[in-house]
């Protein structure tokens, strides 16, 4: 039989989830850390002073003191000071970020591309680039605690390495380690997949807080998804779970990158709905949906019927889903939410033709709350994990870097 946990166990555990606490929810009492947490108040004052002395919280007085008796602290996360490096490789765009404890955005750089692939090589170089544009104007006494990456591709998730990224040109790519080697920090880099990283975020900052089973679908020029399953991401046995962009919802269909026919990507991809509507494909993005389901709303017919395509594969594949995992909730980003937007009644009937009742009673549809950052929180998010889980020991590896 195991052991129970030690007294030591215990105590990083409970400094770990009252980090967690004001790190998700920001500056929070010391009474409603004890509410939450189910601690004594001396325990949460010892949990405090450990976590202030660290320099990772402080504490002080709540701008409201005219009630009785004497007023609980409040407890801040040290924002300005502890922070993770968080990048965002899209199929249009390279994006690094400098975000504190707390979940501010203290400072981002963004290079904008054409939509065709590029070389591993280019994009690490640039990422790093931007990292040490940041950290010149970082206070002396900062420190950076993890990096997080957010990659469109199917990334293994033992180390980092994206396996494919067709609309990125990415294969067997160690963009975790090369990235790492590149910044010099001496701190790993967590890679995740971007739709798994966007169910991450909206799970934890987004539309899908307190949601403890919910699906994110994410789309630029190809289709992802990430699934939260009893409030944890579905990895796989690999990392590879959530590639619901090549469920094949249309046999025999358009052809995908992967090489199969009919998938979702290929069904209701931009090129795709672009095609359809008579529209040129290039340059894309998400500007050249926004003006299409403005189009179909002022009544242009072609950029109607590509639209009601769009949602009857789009609603298949939900309610595939639905029918599979059961969620509580089903979110909507990147160009998908454009399409849902223009498509809803379409989404909506499919699944109530499709999916079993009480599978779907309780369902919520719902667009990104986090709009362009999603992948971006999501990587933050990645990057914090270490410290989240044991943060005095984090912060040591993270100093003696």
């Amino acid at each position: 039989m195991r052991a129970g946990p030690s007294q030591e166990e215990i105590r990083r555990h409970n400094l770990g989830t009252l980090l967690r606490h004001v790190h998700l929810g920001g500056p929070t009492s010391r009474a409603e850390l004890t509410a939450k947490m189910g601690l004594n108040r001396s325990t949460i004052m010892a949990l405090t002073a450990e976590l202030t002395a660290a320099g990772l919280v402080r504490e002080e007085l709540p701008k409201d003191t005219r009630r009785a008796g004497r007023p609980s602290l409040v407890v801040r996360p040290e924002t300005a000071r502890i922070y993770v490096l968080a990048f965002d490789v899209g199929v249009d765009r390279l994006v690094a970020a400098r975000i504190g404890l707390g979940g501010a955005i203290l400072d981002r750089r963004a290079a904008v591309r054409p939509r065709e692939r590029f070389g591993a090589a280019e994009a690490i170089a640039t990422l790093a680039g931007f990292a040490r544009q940041m950290q010149r104007d970082v206070r002396a006494d900062s420190v950076c605690v993890g990096v997080g990456a957010a990659v469109s591709g199917s990334v293994r998730r033992s180390d980092g390495v994206v396996r494919f990224g067709p609309n990125i040109g990415f294969a067997d790519v160690p963009f975790g380690e090369e990235l790492g080697e590149r910044l010099g920090l001496g701190l790993p880099v967590a890679v995740g997949n971007d739709a798994d990283l966007g169910a991450l975020a909206e799970h934890t900052r987004g539309i899908g807080m307190g949601c403890q089973d919910l699906i994110y679908l994410h789309g630029d020029v190809g289709v992802g998804g990430g699934i939260i399953v009893g409030g944890r991401l579905l990895a796989g046995q690999g990392g590879y779970a959530g590639e619901v962009g090549h469920m094949v919802v249309n046999p025999g269909g358009r052809r995908c990158a992967c090489g199969s026919r009919g998938c979702l990507e290929a069904e209701i991809g931009e090129r795709t709905v672009l095609e359809m509507a008579g529209r040129p494909v290039r340059p894309g993005g998400r500007g050249a949906l926004t003006a299409l389901v403005d189009a179909a709303g002022r009544g242009d017919a072609l950029a109607q019927s590509a639209l009601h395509r769009a949602g009857e594969w789009l609603g298949i594949a939900v309610a595939n889903l639905v029918n599979i995992f059961n969620p509580e909730m089903v979110i909507f980003g990147g160009m998908l939410r454009e399409i849902y937007l223009g498509a809803a009644a379409q989404v909506r009937s499919r699944i109530a033709t499709a999916t079993l009742a009480a599978a779907r009673e309780n369902l919520r549809l719902r667009t990104s709350a986090l709009g362009d950052d999603v992948t971006l929180v999501g990587a933050a998010e990645l990057a914090f994990a270490r410290m989240l889980a044991d943060p005095l020991e984090a912060l040591a590896r993270a100093g003696a870097s």
